[in-house]
């Protein structure tokens, strides 16, 4: 079945099998393999993209399922050289150890700081929560998410003053 998903602004055009998860699409069609592939269940979270803006587990997303949507993949999160403030966050504050979860971490992240540029540590615990990360013990990740959060407000302050 031919396909067109618009992949980090990217048409793409495929013919995949109708059973083909967005994950494999993703990874095994395209080779962007920042997306990972964990659990194969929905418990980790690790292949989190934001489809049509909106996160989602791509190991539970048919790729048909994404035929003429938009999908943003980790891959996506920087502009250029230029880190996504997400990014540099959990650089910053060290909100990853093995990494393995990050780019579903940041996926979901990216969404709630679009949703919600300023939220709390409970909100962010809540909007995480789909996601298993084995290292960290979440302190380090809700405090990257905050620093994401403070960045931001902070560049847009300073493109508003004069």
């Amino acid at each position: 079945m031919e396909i067109t998903v618009r992949v980090n602004g990217v048409p793409q055009t495929r013919d995949v099998e109708p059973r083909l998860l967005l994950t494999h699409f993703l990874r095994d069609e395209l080779r962007l393999t920042g997306t990972h592939w964990g659990c194969d269940t929905t418990n980790c979270g690790a292949c989190v993209v934001r489809l049509d803006g909106v996160p989602v587990k791509s190991c539970t997303v048919l790729a048909v399922m994404a035929d003429g949507a938009s999908v943003d993949t980790v891959e996506g999160l920087a502009h250029g050289a230029e880190l996504d403030p997400v990014q540099e966050g959990f650089v910053t504050c060290h909100g990853l150890q093995c990494g393995f979860c990050t780019p579903g971490m940041l996926m979901t992240t990216r969404a709630l700081l679009d949703r919600d540029p300023d939220p709390s540590p409970a909100t962010i615990r809540e909007a995480i929560s789909g996601q298993i990360c084995r290292c960290t013990g979440y302190e380090n990740i809700v405090r990257s998410v905050r620093w994401a959060a403070e960045r931001t407000q902070a560049e847009q302050q300073s493109e508003v003053a004069p």
